[in-house]
């Protein structure tokens, strides 16, 4: 069926103000992993704030998600922890499984109980898929008197940054 629309310059004026008052759309994807909580705590704190944006959010654990058929979105997000001092095994061979994401952005988060975080090593893996980086953020996880064995004081500002730079 074909539809041909006859607008007038001021048409086009009204359309894009109104889509520049509103926002652009973005479709979020976030796939994660998730041992003791720590991941999914974080993940369920930031797709709490992209909901506040414009858009939707989709969130996946690696169980759920086929990287060789991943949803369209305009920004995945992709968080796993640091276990035996790499990545974790489910989301590393996830991520060294994707298809099609050539040019797709991404952001990266890392739970680790370590000094070191593993971004980079996560940046490395999907460099080979030749997908761009937006932002990368990381959490030490360990004894703290307010939380006990998990995520440090000051978390939720990491990823309220992280989310304004998505």
């Amino acid at each position: 069926m074909l539809f041909i629309l006859n607008l007038r310059l001021s048409d086009y004026i009204f359309i894009h103000v109104i889509k520049s008052q509103i926002g652009e759309l973005m479709k979020y994807v976030i796939v994660y992993w998730s041992r003791y909580g720590n991941g999914k705590k974080v993940v369920d704190h930031l797709a709490g704030l992209l909901k506040k944006k414009p858009g939707t959010v989709q969130i996946l654990n690696t169980e759920e998600a086929d990287p060789s058929n991943m949803p369209k979105a305009d920004l995945y997000i992709f968080s796993a922890p640091t276990e035996a001092f790499r990545i974790q095994s489910n989301m590393r061979s996830f991520m060294k499984n994707l298809e099609g994401m050539e040019g797709k952005k991404y952001g990266i988060i890392n739970t680790h109980g370590m000094k070191k975080s593993k971004l980079k090593n996560m940046e490395s893996i999907l460099s080979k898929k030749n997908m761009v980086m937006e932002s990368g953020v990381d959490f030490q996880v360990g004894k703290n008197a307010n939380t006990g064995n998990g995520l440090m004081d000051g978390w939720k500002t990491k990823i309220e940054d992280f989310a304004k730079n998505l």
